[in-house]
Parts: structure tokens; C-alpha cells; sequence
């Protein structure tokens, strides 16, 4: 229970990585604070399972694409739990295709969503650590370092994902905040049930270890990056994809 007695607003948790996320934390006993945007039933069955593993949680309801929606949900989630201590951005979305076949509003709504939204939280949980010190921790992907043909947009919202890291952590260092990232490979969720099976071998056999990540593989890099025992890390980006690149 190494957790216990901090806060933490994780966005997206309504299912796979956000939800592993939001479980984990709980189960080593912070208070999550479940951000979504639409899927009611997914965000009430995340804080079932943060229930039945011992934690305590609260659904938050925000589409974190605007600032305005940003800033409803600090002052929502510090008025609730009265601080936070870490934040968790997990939200993202992906849209597989060519770019010339992209909408402006199918590219405006991955950056958005992926970049601006994290980049707005942020800069509202920044000003709520600065007498405290606190912790950011950005869920990118290998995408945004190696590039994937036919996910241009979200290969290019988490590269910035990544620079936008390791700017912060300088800029806030002093005040004993810090900000990490972590970059999944392939990993076992909704996001990718698009592929079809002969997609996802081809793509199981580029990978050293022959298999896609579990969410919940993801969940305990994001954990340890919660506790404070390790305070002298910041600005890295963490891989965690197998050996894929």
C-alpha cells in the first residue's frame, strides 16, 4: 500500500491501459480520480474493479479536447479530494489510414485529444503542485519514436507527447515535480481489435518476445513511477514493448 494517502486523476480510465492503470494505483491504495468521456458503462465497471481490489474511486466525466473541459476537471477533482498528487495522461485516441485520406477534423481531433489535452491538464496541475511538489506521468507510445506508416497524426501527437516530457521536467524540477513518460509497444486492448488476426501475427513476429504487452504490464511501470522512491527520476521516456525497437 505505498500509495496510500495520494491522489490520482488518471484520464481515459473508462477501459484498457486507463482502467489497468486506475485498478493498479488503487489496489496499492491511492485515491483515483476516473476520468472519461463517453463510455458510462466502461467507467462504472473501472470503479467496480477499483472497489473490489480495496481502493477508492470517483467517475469524473470531461472530453479533456478543450481547455475549458481541462480546467472543470482539476478544480472538480481538487474540490473533491482537496489536492492532487499525480496525474495520469492516459487519454488517446488513434485513427488508422492514410493521411490524404484525413478529415481536418479527424486530424484536429487527435491532436486535441492526444496532445493539447495533456499539455492543458498540465499546465492546471502544475500550479496545484508548485507548493507540494507532485508528479506527471504522459502514456505515449513507440510511435511517437519510430513512426508508423498509416498512424501519421498519432505518431506525430505522441513525438510531441515525448519533447513536451522532457521540456517540463526541466522547467519544473525545482519545485520537485516531475514528469515522465511512459511509451507502450503493441499492447492487448480495444484500441487495437481493428487488426485482424493475420495483422497481428505479422506484427507478433517483428517483436523479440513474440507477443503483445498486457494493460496491466503497463500499469505497474506507471506505479512505480507513482512512488517516491524513485523522486530522482524525470524526464525519461520508458519504454515497455518487448524489445520492438
Amino acid at each position: 500500500m505505498n500509495l496510500r494517502g495520494k491522489v490520482i486523476l488518471v484520464t481515459g480510465a473508462s477501459r484498457g491501459i486507463g482502467r489497468a492503470i486506475a485498478i493498479e494505483l488503487a489496489s496499492k491504495g491511492a485515491a483515483i480520480a476516473i476520468n472519461y468521456s463517453k463510455d458510462d458503462e466502461g467507467a462504472k465497471a473501472t470503479l467496480e474493479n477499483v472497489i473490489k481490489n480495496g481502493g477508492y474511486g470517483k467517475l469524473f466525466k470531461k472530453d479533456i479536447s478543450n481547455y475549458k473541459n481541462c480546467r472543470e476537471l482539476i478544480d472538480e477533482v481538487i474540490g473533491t479530494f482537496g489536492k492532487l498528487d499525480v496525474l495520469v495522461n492516459n487519454a488517446g485516441r488513434s485513427k488508422i489510414g492514410l493521411l490524404m485520406d484525413m478529415s481536418v477534423e479527424e486530424i484536429s481531433d487527435l491532436i486535441n485529444t492526444n496532445l493539447m489535452g495533456a499539455i492543458y491538464l498540465s499546465k492546471l496541475a502544475v500550479n496545484n503542485m508548485l507548493k507540494n511538489g507532485g508528479n506527471i506521468i504522459n502514456i505515449s507510445s513507440v510511435w511517437g519514436e519510430a513512426g508508423a506508416s498509416c498512424e501519421v497524426v498519432y505518431s506525430a501527437t505522441k513525438g510531441g507527447l515525448n519533447l513536451f516530457t522532457k521540456a517540463l521536467a526541466k522547467e519544473v524540477a525545482s519545485f520537485n515535480i516531475r514528469v515522465n513518460s511512459v511509451a507502450p509497444g503493441v499492447i492487448n486492448t480495444e484500441m487495437n481489435n481493428v487488426l485482424d488476426s493475420e495483422d497481428k501475427e505479422v506484427l507478433k513476429n517483428e517483436i523479440p518476445m513474440m507477443r503483445f504487452g498486457e494493460a496491466h504490464e503497463v500499469a505497474r511501470v506507471v506505479s512505480f513511477l507513482c512512488e517516491d522512491k524513485c523522486k530522482y527520476l524525470t524526464g525519461q521516456i520508458i519504454r515497455i514493448d518487448g524489445g520492438f525497437i
